[in-house]
C-alpha cells in the first residue's frame, strides 16, 4: 500500500462545505452541536469520529451514485451509509470545526466479506474504499469511521479507536489474529468528491452489478447473466 503526499499541506477547499461535504446544512450543525459540544478541538473532534464510527450503521449495500445520496446530510437522515458516505460525513464534521480534511479512496481485501456481500461482489476485493483524513499542522492523518463497534464485536475484531498520533486504518487481524482487512493500493486524498473516479472503479470491478441503463444495481446482480 503507497502512502501518497503526506505532508503536502492543505488547501483552502479543504475547509470548505460543498454540496456533498455540507457541514454548513442545518441537520448536520444540530448534530455536530449535540455530538461534539463546545469543548477543546481534539476532544470534539474525538467525540464525532465515535458518533459516525458507532451511531451511523455501515451498509456495505449502500453505494450510489447519485451526488445527493452522498452528501453528509442524507448519511445523517439515512442513519446508515456505506464507506464513503461515512468518511464523508466525518470530514463534513471536522470542516466545520476548522480542522482541514480531505476523503481518502483505496482498494482492500476483505478477508471476512459476508457470504452475500462476496457472492454479490464475485470477490473479496472492495474498491473503492472510503475513508477519512485530517491535517493536524504537520500531516494527514487518515482514519476509518466505518465498522460500528457492534458489527465489529460480531466479526470478532475491535473497533478503532480514536488516536490522532498515528493512522488510524482498517485492523489488519481479527481478535483471533487472522487476517481481516488488507489495503492494496491507496488512491490518494480528495478535497472533493470524485463520483466520476468511483464509478470507473466500480465498473471496472463489477460490470455486473450494473443493469442495462448503467445504474448501479448490486441487489439484482444474481439475477441478470
Amino acid at each position: 500500500m503507497t502512502h501518497p503526499a503526506p505532508f503536502i499541506p492543505p488547501q483552502p477547499s479543504d475547509l470548505l462545505p460543498d454540496a456533498i461535504f455540507n457541514g454548513d446544512n442545518p441537520l448536520v450543525m444540530r448534530q455536530l452541536s449535540q455530538v461534539a459540544g463546545m469543548e477543546g478541538r481534539m476532544e470534539r473532534m474525538e467525540r464525532w469520529y465515535l458518533f459516525v464510527r458507532d451511531a451511523i450503521r455501515y451498509d456495505p449495500f449502500a453505494i450510489n451514485l447519485d451526488p445527493e445520496e452522498n452528501a453528509a446530510s442524507r448519511t445523517l437522515e439515512n442513519q446508515r451509509g456505506h464507506c464513503v458516505h461515512k468518511s464523508v460525513l466525518l470530514v463534513a464534521g471536522f470542516r466545520a470545526m476548522g480542522v482541514p480534511a480531505r476523503v481518502g479512496l483505496a482498494r482492500v481485501r476483505n478477508h471476512l466479506a459476508t457470504a452475500g456481500l462476496e457472492e454479490k461482489l464475485g470477490t473479496d476485493i472492495l474498491t473503492p474504499h472510503g475513508y477519512a483524513a485530517f491535517w493536524d499542522g504537520a500531516r494527514w492523518v487518515k482514519c476509518t469511521p466505518v465498522f460500528n463497534r457492534s458489527l465489529c464485536e460480531r466479526l470478532g475484531t475491535a473497533p478503532l479507536d480514536w488516536n490522532p498520533g498515528s493512522d488510524m486504518l482498517f485492523q489488519p487481524t481479527d481478535a483471533a489474529g487472522g487476517r481481516f482487512m488488507e489495503y492494496l493500493e491507496d488512491y490518494g486524498l480528495h478535497s472533493a468528491l470524485p463520483l466520476t473516479f468511483i464509478r470507473e472503479q466500480l465498473e471496472e470491478m463489477y460490470p455486473h452489478a450494473f443493469d442495462s441503463a448503467g445504474n448501479w444495481d448490486l441487489a439484482g446482480a444474481l439475477g441478470r447473466p
